[in-house]
């Protein structure tokens, strides 16, 4: 599944690509599963509104819409890749893909097409007349301060692994960033996260934000079906220290990366590196 630093690369591409553009025609497939707002309340919705801004939150891509640039918010469009979803940009007269669910054409003749060959993702709209915006329900990483950051995991008896993936304390960490960062931490997953020490925990936010950082500066990882809103691959996954790299040599003392499980999660760390 995408998480924080593919999500934030697909919605600054979409942004780059499509802010200030107007929705002309929205068109869905007949696959129930993406709509969690059913497709005709969709397009109706969506047809004639501009797109003012496009921008992450937590793991979701949310579409900012109005009557016009000059116009604030007045409804979302909200997009959650899940497994192997993506947000593509593409030309009109190119060929469309397999398992694309909508495509929004829009006035520049460009087109927005969410493509989902597993149909995990979810499609949904807002009118911010009517409903409140959407909003994650976890803190943002990239933005939380070490006093919030600390408070998330005092006292919580979950290993710090499971604690991080869990969504309602921190939005947008996944498999993949949890164990890169435990790793440069120096912290095994297993560690109950009330246990941590106020040095460790400072030690991983820090670490944490560096590396979703730094992935998204490279296009976040491609693993599997992740491409960016251009349809390239990232490059993050060349610079896992841990992730998927089980009976491999560890990157700084040699000794074989091991996986088990914690929360229900394949987990990769070093042995001898994380205490």
């Amino acid at each position: 599944m995408p998480e924080l630093p593919e999500v934030e690369t697909i919605a600054r591409g979409v942004h780059q690509r499509v802010c200030g553009d107007r929705i002309a025609e929205a068109w869905f497939g007949s696959h129930r599963e993406p709509f969690k707002t059913p497709p005709a309340r969709q397009a109706k919705g969506l047809e004639g509104r501009a797109i003012l801004a496009v921008h992450r939150m937590g793991k979701h891509i949310v579409c900012d819409l109005g009557a016009s640039r000059a116009h604030e918010a007045q409804a979302q469009w909200i997009v959650h890749l899940g497994m192997t979803g993506r947000l593509l940009v593409t030309a009109p007269d190119g060929p469309i893909a397999p398992h694309t669910h909508a495509r929004l054409s829009l006035a520049s003749g460009r087109e927005l097409c969410f493509v989902d060959p597993r149909r995990f993702g979810r499609l949904e709209f807002r009118d911010l007349g009517r409903s409140a915006g959407f909003s994650a329900a976890g803190v943002d990483p990239l933005a939380v301060t070490a006093e919030e950051f600390a408070a998330l995991f005092r006292s919580r008896r979950l290993a710090i692994k499971a604690a991080l993936l869990n969504q309602t304390l921190l939005a947008g960490v996944g498999n993949i960033y949890a164990d890169e960062s435990l790793f440069r931490a120096g912290i095994r997953p297993r560690k109950r996260a009330g246990r941590l020490t106020r040095a460790e925990l400072e030690r991983l936010r820090l670490t944490l934000r560096e590396v979703l950082e730094h992935a998204i500066r490279l296009g976040g990882s491609s693993v599997s079906d992740y491409v960016d809103a251009d349809g390239m691959r990232g490059f993050f996954q060349l610079e896992h220290c841990v992730y998927l790299r089980t009976g491999l040599p560890c990157r700084r003392c040699q000794t074989p990366i091991r996986r088990i499980v914690v929360g229900g999660r394949g987990t990769h760390y070093c042995p001898h590196c994380q205490r």
